[in-house]
Protein backbone atom coordinates (compact mmCIF):
# COMPACT_ATOMS: atom_id res chain seq x y z
CA UNK A 1 0.00 0.00 0.00
CA UNK A 2 1.41 3.46 -1.09
CA UNK A 3 0.25 7.01 -0.89
CA UNK A 4 2.22 9.89 -2.43
CA UNK A 5 1.35 13.30 -1.53
CA UNK A 6 2.76 16.23 -4.05
CA UNK A 7 1.70 19.96 -4.85
CA UNK A 8 2.88 21.48 -1.49
CA UNK A 9 4.79 24.43 -1.16
CA UNK A 10 4.92 28.17 -0.41
CA UNK A 11 2.02 31.03 -0.79
CA UNK A 12 0.86 34.06 0.26
CA UNK A 13 -2.39 34.35 2.09
CA UNK A 14 -5.28 34.42 -0.22
CA UNK A 15 -3.45 32.15 -2.56
CA UNK A 16 -4.40 28.93 -4.00
CA UNK A 17 -2.78 25.36 -3.77
CA UNK A 18 -4.18 22.17 -5.02
CA UNK A 19 -2.37 18.52 -3.42
CA UNK A 20 -2.42 15.29 -4.94
CA UNK A 21 -2.50 11.65 -3.47
CA UNK A 22 -1.34 8.94 -5.77
CA UNK A 23 -2.93 5.76 -4.12
CA UNK A 24 -1.68 2.21 -4.77
CA UNK A 25 -2.30 -1.25 -3.20
CA UNK A 26 -5.38 -1.64 -2.65
CA UNK A 27 -8.96 -0.91 -3.69
CA UNK A 28 -9.38 2.69 -4.72
CA UNK A 29 -13.09 2.76 -4.66
CA UNK A 30 -13.93 1.07 -1.30
CA UNK A 31 -11.92 3.36 1.24
CA UNK A 32 -12.04 6.67 2.72
CA UNK A 33 -9.31 8.69 1.51
CA UNK A 34 -8.36 12.14 2.98
CA UNK A 35 -5.73 14.88 4.16
CA UNK A 36 -5.08 15.31 8.06
CA UNK A 37 -2.24 18.67 8.91
CA UNK A 38 -0.22 19.01 11.77
CA UNK A 39 1.02 22.56 12.43
CA UNK A 40 4.51 22.79 14.63
CA UNK A 41 3.53 22.39 18.40
CA UNK A 42 -0.02 21.26 17.59
CA UNK A 43 -1.89 17.50 17.44
CA UNK A 44 -2.93 16.14 14.01
CA UNK A 45 -6.16 17.51 13.06
CA UNK A 46 -8.36 15.54 10.07
CA UNK A 47 -8.83 17.94 7.24
CA UNK A 48 -11.42 16.46 4.69
CA UNK A 49 -11.55 12.81 3.39
CA UNK A 50 -13.86 11.40 0.21
CA UNK A 51 -15.22 8.22 0.33
CA UNK A 52 -14.39 7.21 -3.00
CA UNK A 53 -17.21 4.86 -4.03
CA UNK A 54 -20.02 7.54 -3.67
CA UNK A 55 -18.00 10.72 -3.46
CA UNK A 56 -19.74 11.76 0.19
CA UNK A 57 -16.96 14.33 1.52
CA UNK A 58 -16.51 15.56 5.29
CA UNK A 59 -14.89 18.89 5.61
CA UNK A 60 -13.41 20.24 9.11
CA UNK A 61 -15.42 23.62 10.12
CA UNK A 62 -11.98 25.88 9.63
CA UNK A 63 -11.49 24.91 5.88
CA UNK A 64 -15.32 24.47 4.88
CA UNK A 65 -16.37 26.75 1.98
CA UNK A 66 -12.22 27.51 1.07
CA UNK A 67 -10.79 23.42 0.24
CA UNK A 68 -12.80 20.97 -2.23
CA UNK A 69 -12.10 17.55 -2.03
CA UNK A 70 -12.24 15.37 -5.08
CA UNK A 71 -11.34 12.16 -6.47
CA UNK A 72 -10.04 10.36 -9.72
CA UNK A 73 -10.72 6.45 -9.66
CA UNK A 74 -9.03 6.38 -13.38
CA UNK A 75 -6.33 8.18 -11.81
CA UNK A 76 -6.66 6.39 -8.52
CA UNK A 77 -5.63 9.76 -7.17
CA UNK A 78 -7.52 12.45 -4.37
CA UNK A 79 -7.15 16.00 -4.64
CA UNK A 80 -7.41 18.92 -2.29
CA UNK A 81 -8.08 21.85 -3.80
CA UNK A 82 -6.92 24.38 -1.41
CA UNK A 83 -8.64 28.19 -1.90
CA UNK A 84 -7.86 31.88 -0.05
CA UNK A 85 -5.14 30.27 1.88
CA UNK A 86 -4.38 31.62 5.86
CA UNK A 87 -1.52 31.76 7.57
CA UNK A 88 -3.06 29.40 10.23
CA UNK A 89 -3.47 26.72 7.02
CA UNK A 90 0.76 26.36 7.24
CA UNK A 91 1.06 22.38 8.02
CA UNK A 92 2.77 19.34 6.99
CA UNK A 93 -0.57 18.30 5.21
CA UNK A 94 -0.83 14.33 5.25
CA UNK A 95 -2.29 12.05 2.62
CA UNK A 96 -4.68 9.09 4.26
CA UNK A 97 -7.06 6.49 3.76
CA UNK A 98 -8.89 3.89 5.71
CA UNK A 99 -11.85 1.27 5.05
CA UNK A 100 -13.97 3.07 7.19
CA UNK A 101 -15.73 6.26 6.57
CA UNK A 102 -15.96 8.62 9.69
CA UNK A 103 -18.98 10.36 11.19
CA UNK A 104 -16.91 13.17 11.48
CA UNK A 105 -14.08 14.24 10.03
CA UNK A 106 -12.86 15.02 13.98
CA UNK A 107 -13.44 11.49 14.56
CA UNK A 108 -11.60 10.42 12.24
CA UNK A 109 -8.48 7.56 12.54
CA UNK A 110 -6.54 5.79 10.50
CA UNK A 111 -7.10 1.55 11.39
CA UNK A 112 -4.27 -0.81 11.23
CA UNK A 113 -6.12 -1.30 7.92
CA UNK A 114 -5.62 2.18 6.96
CA UNK A 115 -2.14 3.97 5.53
CA UNK A 116 -0.37 7.05 5.51
CA UNK A 117 1.92 9.16 2.98
CA UNK A 118 5.05 10.76 4.14
CA UNK A 119 3.59 14.01 3.95
CA UNK A 120 4.02 17.81 1.75
CA UNK A 121 4.81 20.99 3.59
CA UNK A 122 2.31 23.86 3.22
CA UNK A 123 3.24 27.36 3.95
CA UNK A 124 1.40 30.21 4.31
CA UNK A 125 3.33 33.87 4.48
CA UNK A 126 0.99 36.73 5.80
Amino acid sequence: VQLVESGGGLVQAGGSLRLSCAASGFTFDDHAIGWFRQAPGKEREGVACIRTEDARTLYAHSVKGRFTISSDSAKRTVYLHMNNLKPEDTAVYYCAADPVLPLTISTWRISDLGSWGRGTQVTVSS
